[in-house]
């Protein structure tokens, strides 16, 4: 499998609009929200139903991306919800639209695990 060059993101789930809020990071955001969706990650996501995906920033590298969920864990709930409101006012679920962008950009780009690779971290 040839691999997939890496698209450092951070990104915020939450189960309902204004519910519980998880801040993460990946080097494969739609492989990581498809293993979000499907439950495959035991733990807080899983328990909380966290799936929908309420905001994400691409960086321009894991450190940066890493240094952003840092900084986006220390906001004050207000904060976050101001950030995801900024860009996402109707709470929508944002991962069938990435999906329909990564879909015109690539061929075959519909299979989320496509390119994960096994050092990307999960």
């Amino acid at each position: 499998m040839p691999k997939r060059r890496r698209e450092p993101a951070v990104y915020i789930l939450r189960n309902y609009r204004n519910g519980t809020l998880y801040v993460g990071v990946t080097s494969n955001l739609i492989a990581r929200l498809w293993i979000h969706r499907e439950g495959l990650l035991p733990g807080f996501t899983q328990r909380y139903g966290l799936h929908r995906l309420a905001y994400f920033e691409l960086r321009e590298t894991m450190t940066d991306a890493i240094q952003r969920e840092k900084e986006l864990k220390r906001f004050s709930r207000v904060k976050k919800l101001n950030l995801i409101e900024s860009i996402n006012p109707q709470w929508r679920d944002l991962y069938p639209e990435l999906l329909d962008v990564t879909s015109q950009d690539s061929p075959g780009s519909r299979n989320p695990l496509r390119g994960f690779q096994d050092d990307d971290k999960v």
